[in-house]
């Protein structure tokens, strides 16, 4: 199905990221998978061609593309070569929009341009050993202390624990209201910061997910992003756009499954003929062709709403619940048509498969996303 919410400039933007990939990124995908990590070069590089915060003002350095499609595009694009480790969506349209929009204008001066060079990569630290989608339920505190927070708790599953140069932690501020919480820039060589091992994962594999501590840590005030209390709320507010950066690469995955996928029954044969030829093949492929498009048509006009601020939680929690679990559904479906091989880490379904299970997890599970669509609906 054809797209129509692209424009010139938007096409052009597509050419020069994929040209970019090709030549940095998928030669040395294999050697990050083994690593278990990407190589802080390609982020620099990237920085040098204007693909961190696009969104970001001139003045530091960015571009003033303040229109998500460009995120899209690149969400999309690193989706279709399946690299889930070089993490720009987070980077630039998770972390980076905190400090454009609660950090001061000293804190935009101090951090965006480094930022927007691939010198400092970001990190979110929200989820807790024991509290994951129950934000209210996170045991990290700040205390204040006159000049500084003294910070102690710490945080699982964060994606660029190991690479980030800053890390914008959330922690308690207010033992009597669960929901008082601040945002707090931890830099890199903070005295009681300290990273656990790169976990082990289902997939994922080039993505550095570290466990992170923090130990008595003395957190200037002029760290903290915004209100010592309002985290809760700028967390919140800004799930709408990580919900929604999520189903542009959860619907790009599975675009990119099934086109493999189609690539490989077309070739292998079973009683002689193309595993394409049979009816049951045929069948699977159509409604996966279907899906795919009705999912595509809804993100993009979810993309569109939110350009004009439009997009709601409960809409954003709608496309992230229906492109994640057709996502797995593909992946899966992709590897039943494999029959075997579709088992086997050399072909790209089984890689796709892996890199799949965490998206109806992460960014809010599909449950919590089933909550939050039943709340809007007034039930």
């Amino acid at each position: 199905m054809q797209r129509i919410h692209f424009e010139t400039e938007h096409n052009l933007f597509r050419d020069a990221f994929r040209a970019f990939l090709q030549k940095e990124v998928v030669p040395h995908q294999d050697e990050w998978e083994a690593a278990g990590v990407v190589d802080r070069s390609v982020w620099k590089k990237a920085g040098e061609m204007g693909f961190l915060l696009p969104w970001a003002d001139e003045e530091y350095g960015g571009a003033g593309l303040k229109d998500f499609r460009y995120e899209q595009i690149m969400c999309e694009e690193l989706a279709y070569i399946n690299e889930p480790g070089f993490m720009i969506p987070l980077h630039s349209a998770l972390c980076g929009p905190y400090i454009a929009e609660y950090g001061n204008a000293e804190q935009k001066a101090r951090f965006l341009p480094g930022i927007i060079r691939g010198e400092t990569i970001l990190a979110v630290a929200m989820t807790e050993p024991s509290a994951g989608s129950d934000l209210a339920g996170m045991r990290t505190t700040a205390v204040d202390k006159g000049d500084h927070f003294l910070l102690n708790g710490s945080k699982v599953f964060i994606s660029n624990g190991l690479l980030a140069d800053v890390v914008i932690v959330a922690a308690k501020t207010d033992p009597s209201n669960k929901h008082a919480m601040g945002l707090f820039l931890v830099e890199r060589d903070m005295e009681g910061f300290e990273r656990g091992r790169n976990l082990k994962k289902l997939g994922m594999k080039s993505q550095d997910t570290a466990e992170l501590f923090f130990n008595n840590v003395k957190v200037p005030k002029e760290n903290l992003l915004g209100d010592a209390k309002g985290g809760f709320f700028y967390l919140m507010n800004m799930l709408a756009q990580e919900r929604l950066t999520n189903a542009c690469g959860a619907v790009a995955g599975a675009e990119a499954a099934l086109l493999t996928t189609i690539d490989y029954v077309k070739e292998r044969k079973a009683f002689d003929r193309p595993v394409a030829h049979f009816q049951n093949t045929r069948f699977k492929l159509a409604e996966m062709r279907t899906q795919i498009d009705v999912a595509q048509v809804f993100t993009d006009r979810c993309v569109m709403d939110h350009n004009q601020k439009k997009l709601t939680p409960e809409v954003a929690a709608e496309a992230k619940l229906f492109t994640t679990e057709l996502l797995c559904k593909v992946v899966d479906e992709g590897v039943q048509l494999h029959g075997g091989w579709g088992y086997m880490w050399e072909y790209p379904i089984c890689k796709m498969y892996a890199n799949a299970r965490i998206q109806r997890i992460f960014a809010g599970t599909s449950e919590i996303m089933k909550e939050i669509i039943s709340r809007g609906m007034k039930l």
